[in-house]
């Protein structure tokens, strides 16, 4: 199921209502979804291959905690994490500016590779995948999607009685 920006991310904590929370695809929902935003975002850096390699092993370690806690909300937030942490790191080794359109138009501007980026990019990617794979987490998603991601279903932002 597709994520669902409609909930009132600012009043649900999604670790006591793990029932709302939609995987999505890629990095939908990763600065929306709290507590686990406010406890990956001040981590997450990608400006030198040394920042992001000791952003992405941060937030890896937060990927393997919330698997011993086997809490997937914040397996999969620790995830995309490591995903933005690829994809805007790759942007900016692709287009100095982070800007991949001419302004006001979807024309693509021309590439100008910044080696320091695409390492970041590079470290990022090895760290996105390690979870991407993790048997663990790919058990917990199935399990979750399973249990609250059924089609035509209902849901309730009230708390669980």
């Amino acid at each position: 199921m597709a994520f669902d920006y409609s909930l009132d991310f600012l009043n649900i904590d999604f670790r006591k209502r793990p029932d709302l929370y939609r995987v999505g695809k890629g990095e939908q929902g990763a600065l929306l979804v709290e507590p686990y935003k406010s406890e990956i975002l001040p981590h997450w850096k990608f400006k030198t291959p040394q920042i992001a390699r000791k952003s992405a092993a941060v937030i890896y370690s937060l990927f393997l905690d919330y698997k011993a806690k086997r809490d997937f909300v914040g397996m999969d937030m620790a995830r995309k994490f490591l995903q933005m942490g690829y994809t805007r790191s790759r942007r900016y080794a692709n287009h100095k500016s982070g800007r991949k359109y001419v302004q006001g138009t979807r024309a693509i501007l021309p590439r100008d590779e910044d080696a320091t980026k695409a390492e970041s990019a590079r470290i990022f990617y090895e760290k996105w995948r390690r979870a991407q794979e993790d048997k663990t987490y790919l058990q917990l998603k199935q399990k979750h999607r399973v249990k609250y991601e059924t089609v035509g279903e209902t849901r309730s932002v009230f708390p669980a009685e």
